[in-house]
């Protein structure tokens, strides 16, 4: 249930990193919570999970966490965040203990909003609709993060 299967990975961007987006993606967050509020913001983080991440909401609908496992450690490790994911039977935590998207935001802007967490919390929260499995994620501190995948009881 727990391991990646063999097929390769449906989102593996690779070359250059620009991690400027990451800031375009923190300043559109916050102009859409103040033009059209959370619930749209909320809204759009959704449908990043149903629709842009479609694959891999596939495989948790079928059960298997492997491409989301393949996918967090394909692009953790391209952005060069300190990270560790641990296996286990029922179930997958990924550990994050500095996002560098987190902080190139900090250092180019000074301040990162508010809500830039959310499009990991409200994302995971949409992959896992509907499938036998959670994620829950738990905001450890700035920049770091715990999520955690368990099939649902």
């Amino acid at each position: 249930m727990m391991t990646p299967d063999d097929k390769p990975l449906r989102y593996n961007e690779g070359g250059n990193v620009h991690m400027d987006f990451h800031g375009a993606t923190d300043t559109t967050i916050d102009f859409i919570i103040k033009n059209y509020g959370i619930d749209v913001m909320d809204q759009i983080f959704a449908r990043v999970g149903h629709d842009v991440y479609a694959d891999i909401r596939s495989h948790l609908l079928a059960g298997n966490v492997g491409e989301l496992v393949k996918h967090w450690h394909h692009f953790f490790e391209r952005e060069g965040a300190e990270f560790h994911i641990n296996v286990e039977t029922d179930e997958v935590i990924l550990t994050v203990s500095h996002c560098t998207a987190y902080a190139h935001v900090k250092k180019i802007a000074g301040k990162v909003s508010d809500h830039f967490c959310d499009q990991t919390i409200k994302t995971n929260h949409a992959l896992a609709q509907g499938t036998p499995f959670a994620i829950d994620t738990e905001i450890t501190g700035p920049g770091s993060c715990r999520q955690i995948i368990r099939r649902r009881p």
